[in-house]
């Protein structure tokens, strides 16, 4: 069982988060520079990149990483976060953007998932700069800078909003990774979703995997964990109903909703053809169920989707601040990034679309 400290922190996180929700105003942040992290032009997007990967210039899988915080708090840049990224990135040997997406109430759905998604149709646009610039696949990221001859040529072709020369030079985004926290694995399934239903509108982007931790999941119907564990630790369910109201419009709030409950299946985006995908899940979280659940629906679509559970373990363990940094959430970073490994390298199976 979690500490008596992570017992106390909890109560504490839920008085909070419930008072924010309710009855303060979010200032939003900007972009600063963090350490070595580059920062990309347009303000929702922090990058990513292993220091290694600037000596040599062996290109590297992309992972598209979206922030938890139940659609009403959160963000790309928080501390947490932050550390999270750089794990991954380590770990996976991987560039990561972490994309910010507009919070609720005062943006509501669907404005996250068009954000999400409006991330995509960016990342592609610097997969098309390798394909139309070929020079960009040996340059240093340094070398990029607004008064050079080749940033100026760019610019003209793409526009300044479209033009990030490092992710051109070091990325390989034809092995992309889709990887959700909370919340942010909803935005990468409702993705991964309308790219099988759009076919290839995103190439040479490539999907080749999704992974979704601990989803930010709810239906009419209770499951068995959404009975026994409603008052669980830190994102209980109280607090998590009361963040799905803030986040629907008025007109659109129900309990199973396809943004909130991934068993219901929209006709029109048919699970066939979907990535493989990790679930990650808490024996303490009270949404588990139903995001195994969606696991098993992923497999009798024949989709590669695999399971891991944690023992003692509670919603958001490997992301939140005051457990990021624990043995259990380097476990977890460890795992997601030997999946991630496994299939950016070739082994694995990349989407059908």
């Amino acid at each position: 069982m979690p500490s008596v400290g992570v017992n106390l922190y909890s109560v504490f996180f839920k008085l909070l988060l419930r008072h924010r929700m309710l009855n303060t105003e979010r200032a939003r942040t900007g972009n600063p520079e963090n350490g070595k992290a580059i920062s990309v032009k347009l303000d929702v997007y922090q990058g990513y990149l292993p220091a290694k990967s600037v000596r040599n210039h062996k290109k590297l899988p992309t992972v598209v990483q979206f922030h938890g915080g139940g659609f009403v708090i959160g963000g790309k840049d928080s501390a947490s976060n932050d550390a999270f990224c750089w794990r991954m990135a380590k770990l996976c040997n991987a560039i990561v953007i972490a994309v910010g997406y507009r919070l609720a109430p005062e943006h509501k759905y669907p404005a996250a998932f068009e954000d999400g998604l409006e991330a995509l149709t960016w990342l592609s646009k610097q997969a098309n700069l390798t394909q139309c610039n070929k020079s960009l696949e040996h340059v240093p990221s340094g070398f990029f800078h607004k008064g050079s001859e080749m940033y100026r040529e760019l610019v003209d072709s793409f526009g300044e909003n479209a033009v990030e020369p490092w992710l051109a030079a070091h990325g390989d985004h034809t092995r992309c990774v889709l990887l959700g926290v909370s919340n942010g694995s909803n935005i990468a399934d409702y993705i991964s979703r309308q790219l099988v239903n759009s076919g290839s509108r995103l190439e040479p982007l490539k999907v080749v995997g999704q992974a979704l931790m601990y989803p930010f999941v709810y239906g009419k119907v209770p499951t068995h964990s959404e009975i026994k564990l409603a008052n669980s630790y830190f994102f209980d369910k109280p607090s998590c109903l009361l963040a799905w109201k803030l986040f629907f419009p008025e007109d659109e709030a129900e309990e199973d909703h396809p943004a909130a409950n991934p068993l219901i299946v929209d006709p029109s985006l048919p699970l066939k053809g979907m990535p493989p995908t990790l679930t990650v899940v808490a024996e303490l979280d009270w949404m588990k169920d139903r995001a195994v659940a969606y696991a098993e629906l992923l497999r009798k679509a024949h989709v590669e989707a695999q399971v891991l559970e944690y023992k003692d373990a509670v919603h958001e363990f490997a992301t939140l601040d005051i457990l990021v940094n624990t043995r259990q959430a380097e476990a977890c970073a460890e795992e997601i990034a030997i999946w991630i490994k496994k299939h950016t390298s070739g082994r694995g199976t990349e989407m059908s679309y």
